[in-house]
């Protein structure tokens, strides 16, 4: 199967090492992977923000960007989402039958990658090694909209050497929210220091998760307590095949 890599604009600028796990890891599995470097932003910080006309050029461009692509998956619940779930009403919102109609169809093809693994392939044993006490947040956009269920945590359950401690209230948002944690600053704090609280009581040495978005936010605060425990992208533990340290080869 050729799979298109929807990278996000995140994960670009500053964690790239989550898009190349992706890529090796659909690549072991025997799948072409294509990346088109036309690709941008999806649009969702500014939808989000008030910025819905110019979103809306982001949103066109995405649909021209991926019109020939078989399958799209990203490493992102919350860059998904906002394809399936507000493509749909920005276009409605727009006006625009045509665009409605086209990002309706696009949202039949574009994946978060734990879901696209575990529901469309099939699959919940990648392959992978990685011998660490991990615990997994589950991200807002993932469990809520896509309905990502378990999948994550079907696939973290077959990495060998990896021992999966349970996350208390996993359910609480972590207080990221994109700018949410710049207007709120204050809720975000308070929503954080509970999650790490839950995260440091498992005495896991990694937190890992579907968004690098969380991930950044729980990771800062981790850091600023010197817990000792770090955060790990998902697709950097299912595509880590050998013992290392954390973050692991592939």
């Amino acid at each position: 199967m050729q799979i298109d890599l929807f990278l996000t604009c995140l994960n670009d600028a500053l964690f790239p090492k989550t898009g190349l796990a992706m890529a090796r890891l659909l690549e072991r599995l025997g799948h072409s992977v294509r990346f088109n470097e036309a690709q941008t932003c999806c649009g969702q910080m500014h939808f989000n923000t008030g910025y819905q006309p110019e979103a809306l050029g982001l949103i066109r461009k995405f649909v021209n960007d991926f019109r020939d692509a078989d399958v799209i998956v990203a490493p992102s619940g919350s860059c998904v989402a906002f394809v399936r779930d507000l493509y749909p009403k920005a276009a409605e919102w727009a006006g625009d039958a045509e665009l409605h109609a086209e990002v309706l169809e696009l949202g039949t093809r574009t994946f978060e990658l734990s879901e696209f693994l575990v529901k469309v392939l099939g699959v919940t044993d990648v392959g992978a090694y990685y011998p660490h006490r991990v615990t997994y947040h589950p991200t807002c956009h993932a469990a809520r909209l896509l309905r990502v269920g378990d999948a994550p945590l079907q696939l973290l359950r077959n990495v060998k050497g990896l021992t999966l401690e349970p996350l208390g209230a996993s359910e609480q948002c972590c207080g990221f929210g994109g700018t949410f944690s710049v207007k709120n600053a204050e809720t975000s704090t308070a929503m954080l220091a509970d999650k790490v609280q839950n995260i440091m009581a498992t005495k896991a040495e990694v937190c890992t998760a579907g968004d690098n978005s969380c991930l950044m936010h729980i990771g800062g605060g981790l850091d600023r307590l010197q817990s000792g425990a770090g955060v790990v992208h998902l697709a950097e533990i299912l595509a880590s095949v050998e013992a290392a340290g954390v973050g692991g080869k592939a």
